[in-house]
């Protein structure tokens, strides 16, 4: 029977190199976050009310005769759910293996980041699959008539603001970003719509030379945010030879409106739930405890979420984007 020791685990706040958390998503090309903010809640999971769409910009009497009461709302709520749900990911540290190479790197940060990468990447497949999906959006996709590939005859700043337009009739809200995936952002670097637009505002050259920044591409399309994610995976069964994909689809472009606070009702698209109560961290948990009939170290990253899309109609999916 094993000594009680050997199954504890160790918080390890010194091997939490990624402290600046958004800075790391962002190297990664790690999106999730931005398109879904998080909210910190008390329970693993619950209910919560959300205001139905159609009561969000409703129209209400506000006079008031002399002795007479003020008008109340009346709103009513759809019950909204959420379930947090733990993820992990653990590295071993081997003693021989990380003498042995000790003068090139450090074996516990490295394997802290191999945990780490588990994790948000995960995360980051798991807000892709939930916001580039044709199936949530059904009501709320169009299919763009030339690829934003083809830079001649391409119109994504037509196709954006035709999109723009669907999500304010759709709720009447404005959107506030579009979300794409690095290769379409460097397709729409070269359209000669986008280089137009911007040469015409003053830009010069500088977009003829492929320079265009983010920012750039925010004003030329009337938008506050252009989140662009960078990140891939491996989408071969392990054991068999690699197959790199883009996590973000090239397929597909959102417009939508993401939130800017972590004020739950405040209307958005999606959100990130949190539960803390178990000592989870968003960016996660580094933890390490000891197997020693492996004579190694485990090292463990976890943290425990829920990605949920509030506002279908908050987001409209532009589809056929690449050739």
């Amino acid at each position: 029977m094993p000594s009680p020791t050997s199954s504890l685990s160790t918080l390890r706040p010194d091997l939490a190199t990624f402290q600046e958390f958004d800075l790391e998503m962002d190297r990664r090309g790690f999106i999730a976050q931005q398109v879904a903010p998080v909210i910190d809640v008390a329970s693993q999971s619950g209910n919560f009310g959300k205001i139905p769409v159609e009561q969000l910009l409703q129209t209400r009497t506000t006079s008031r005769a002399p002795g007479a009461g003020y008008a109340r709302g009346d709103f009513t709520f759809e019950a909204t759910t959420y379930s947090c749900e733990e993820h992990g990911a653990e590295e071993p540290v081997d003693d021989r293996e990380a003498k042995m190479y000790a003068s090139y790197f450090d074996a516990e940060q490295i394997a802290t980041m191999r945990a780490y990468d588990a994790v948000l990447r995960n995360a980051e497949i798991r807000m892709a699959t939930a916001i580039f999906n044709a199936t949530t959006w059904t009501s709320y996709t169009t299919g763009v008539t030339n690829e934003w590939d083809d830079f001649t005859n391409a119109k994504p700043v037509q196709d954006v603001n035709t999109a723009v337009q669907a999500v304010w009739s759709q709720c009447g809200v404005w959107p506030n970003a579009l979300v794409i995936n690095k290769h379409v952002f460097k397709n729409l670097r070269l359209c000669d719509e986008v280089k137009e637009a911007l040469e015409a505002a003053g830009a010069g050259q500088s977009s003829a030379q492929g320079n265009i920044t983010a920012a750039q591409l925010a004003t030329v399309f009337d938008l506050d945010y252009i989140i662009v994610a960078g990140s891939a995976k491996n989408t071969a069964t392990e054991g068999q030879s690699v197959s790199f994909d883009k996590v973000w689809s090239d397929e597909y472009a959102m417009v939508c409106r993401v939130g800017v606070t972590a004020d739950p009702r405040e209307p958005c698209i999606a959100r990130t739930f949190h539960w803390s109560e178990d000592g989870s961290m968003i960016g996660g948990t580094v933890e390490s405890y000891r197997e020693e009939n492996r004579r190694s170290d485990i090292i463990r990253v976890r943290h425990d979420v829920d990605e949920v899309v509030m506002y279908t109609e908050m987001g409209h999916l532009l589809s056929n984007i690449t050739t």
